[in-house]
């Protein structure tokens, strides 16, 4: 069992940084691929990116390639993302979710409660 919590999310205006942070609970932390989702309120949840456990390699979705960077610390049991130039569009609750998946969500097995991420034009 893994539990995740993440943290980083809230008001920035178009064009500034924010950096997601996901800890995880349980031993089994750098088994585990890790992904961030986002879903925007109406739509489906969608893929950000994905990092593999060793950290090797790694997912970026077309929106948010060039402009946001996925990292995990194994020692930290933590991943990372930090979202730059962020757009109105990027406006979503983000979420980590640990499996061994990569862009799809039915590959991941648990999933953290969310962090809200608003971006102001």
């Amino acid at each position: 069992q893994v539990q995740l919590v993440e943290s980083g999310g809230g008001l920035v205006q178009a064009g500034g940084s924010l950096r997601l942070s996901c800890v995880a609970s349980g031993r089994t932390f750098s088994s585990y691929s890790m992904g961030w989702f986002r879903q925007a309120p109406g739509k489906e949840r969608e893929f950000v990116a994905a990092i593999s456990w060793s950290g090797g390699t790694t997912y970026y979705a077309d929106s948010v390639k060039g402009r946001s960077t996925i990292s995990r610390d194994n020692a930290k049991n933590t991943v990372y993302l930090q979202m730059n130039s962020l757009k109105p569009e990027d406006t979503a609750v983000y979420y980590c979710a640990a499996g061994y998946g990569r862009t799809w969500p039915y590959e991941y097995d648990y999933w953290g409660q969310g962090t809200q991420v608003t971006v102001s034009s």
